[in-house]
């Protein structure tokens, strides 16, 4: 009997343990992935790169003409995702990251709210981008709610009003020349939707403020580098910052939408325990 305690102490600390873990083989499997995308971008579209590398000038000194902004998102980038990574919780995120990006940077091009300088509508090398900016901002969003837990929900649901309210004031003013774009309709009226929906306003408060705070220094980069311009010629203009706030909450509501309905079928369809589901339909981590 003694022995069988014993037992099953060991398994229940080694399952703590690996909770706890901050880097594990889902870690560096999401290391691996990113690396390759970045490799299969960098080889599908080398003719960019190539453009790229002949604006380095052999007279000045290479360090001076390094992109240290952007190493610095790649780094940080680099190492949130790694961070605690779950693959059953992060494929999800990176699905829901890809079809979103491609919807928003669509929506984006088609009505020439902002445009590539490659002309593309949109880009396809760009889409990449948003499933690993996701996986850093929902690493955000957990240390952000772990900071925050010890306060009660009575400011995040003044403040949720506040910002979110002031948001969609923002995004109508910064859209209005394209209201006669049914995309713009459409994308408006789902950031109205999820706004006004039953959620959880602490939880979408601070994915929206995790999602923003990254979203300024990727739209600073992109816009100062002129990768892509708003038609405002700001570099970034307001709205495109927290736009990224509202993407983010976009995402990880069709994330809560597509896994509760995952684990409806999966009770139905035995077949479907094939899916990497993880135990709560909620990705939220403490």
């Amino acid at each position: 009997m003694d022995v069988t305690q014993d037992l099953a102490t060991n398994k229940l600390r080694r399952a703590s343990r690996r909770q706890h873990r901050v880097l594990s083989r889902a870690s560096y499997a999401l290391l691996s992935g990113f690396l390759a995308v970045i490799g299969l971008i960098l080889y599908v579209w080398w003719p960019l790169v190539e453009e790229y590398v002949s604006t380095f000038n052999p007279a000045i000194p290479l360090w001076r003409q390094l992109d240290w902004l952007l190493i610095g998102i790649f780094l940080f980038m680099t190492i949130t995702i790694m961070l605690k990574a779950d693959l059953k919780v992060d494929a999800w995120i990176i699905l829901v990251g890809l079809f979103g990006g491609l919807a928003i940077e669509s929506w984006g091009t088609q009505t020439l709210l902002w445009t590539y300088y490659t002309a593309e509508r949109p880009p396809l090398w760009i889409i990449p981008a948003w499933p690993i900016a996701s996986l850093s901002i929902e690493r955000i969003y957990r240390f952000m709610n772990h900071r925050t837990r010890q306060l009660t929900d009575k400011p995040f649901q003044v403040a949720y009003w506040l910002v979110l309210g002031g948001f969609m004031l923002l995004m109508i003013s910064f859209v209005w020349p394209t209201f006669d774009k049914s995309l713009t309709v459409l994308a408006t009226l789902t950031c109205l939707l999820l706004i006004f929906s039953r959620n959880d306003r602490r939880k979408t408060l601070l994915i929206f403020l995790a999602g923003s705070a990254l979203g300024y220094f990727l739209e600073r980069w992109g816009t100062t580098r002129l990768c892509w311009t708003y038609y405002t010629h700001q570099t970034p203009p307001v709205f495109a910052v927290f736009a990224h706030g509202m993407a983010a909450v976009a995402f990880f509501k069709a994330m809560d939408i597509l896994l509760a309905l995952a684990h409806k079928l999966q009770t139905r369809f035995t077949w479907l325990g094939i899916l990497p589901l993880p135990k709560n339909k909620s990705p939220d981590t403490e």
